[in-house]
């Protein structure tokens, strides 16, 4: 079984908005700067290699967080939101009344117009998966995370999430030889820098 470490990527001016960023490339926020140049990856992890979705988000939350060879990697880019892209799920909920409420309560095929479901995500996921061969850290995004949890929990994100993470931790899981990930800690905090 392969460790990987999952972090996702400091706070963003859209993310103190509560939009949907999706594939949007959006900086880190100065708030999200200041309050990672406070953090380190515990030490257990230190020879963990480093792996980052191409956003600046996450890639700028990698580099603060002191990655060394740091590879981007496509397939850990956000899921795409499609028309969603750029409001919030209460303006989304207003403009498309019970159909938002219907397509919410499909799960993993949840999908917005022109994006792609959870499902999708995990797919693209998959290969990245059973390709690692090494103890690694992937700095991602909220719906990668939970992409990849619900693989973990057997969760089809129909009901309320089965353990609550917290997104300004790391979540450790070991990943089988299928490519499988198997939680094995959640809500491990960043050491004080």
């Amino acid at each position: 079984m392969i460790p990987l470490l999952l972090i996702r990527h400091g706070r963003t001016e859209w993310n103190a908005q509560k939009k949907l960023q999706g594939r949007r490339d959006i900086p880190l926020s100065s708030e999200g700067r200041e309050i990672l140049e406070t953090c380190e990856i515990p030490e257990q992890f230190s020879h963990f290699h480093w792996r980052s979705s191409p956003l600046k988000r996450a890639e700028q939350t990698a580099q603060i967080l002191g990655a060394t060879d740091l590879v981007l990697d496509d397939r850990l880019i956000e899921m795409d939101w499609g028309k969603w892209e750029g409001y919030t799920i209460r303006e989304l909920r207003a403009q498309y009344g019970s159909a938002m409420k219907d397509n919410e309560a499909k799960g993993l095929q949840m999908c917005p117009e022109g994006g792609e479901s959870p499902a999708d995500v995990q797919n693209r996921l998959l290969p990245f998966l059973q390709e690692l061969k090494t103890p690694t850290i992937a700095v991602t995004h909220k719906g990668v995370i939970r992409a990849i949890k619900s693989l973990a929990y057997n969760w089809d994100m129909t009901d309320k999430s089965p353990v609550p993470f917290n997104w300004n931790a790391g979540h450790l899981f070991m990943i089988d030889e299928l490519g499988r990930p198997h939680a094995e800690a959640v809500n491990i905090e960043l050491d004080v820098a």
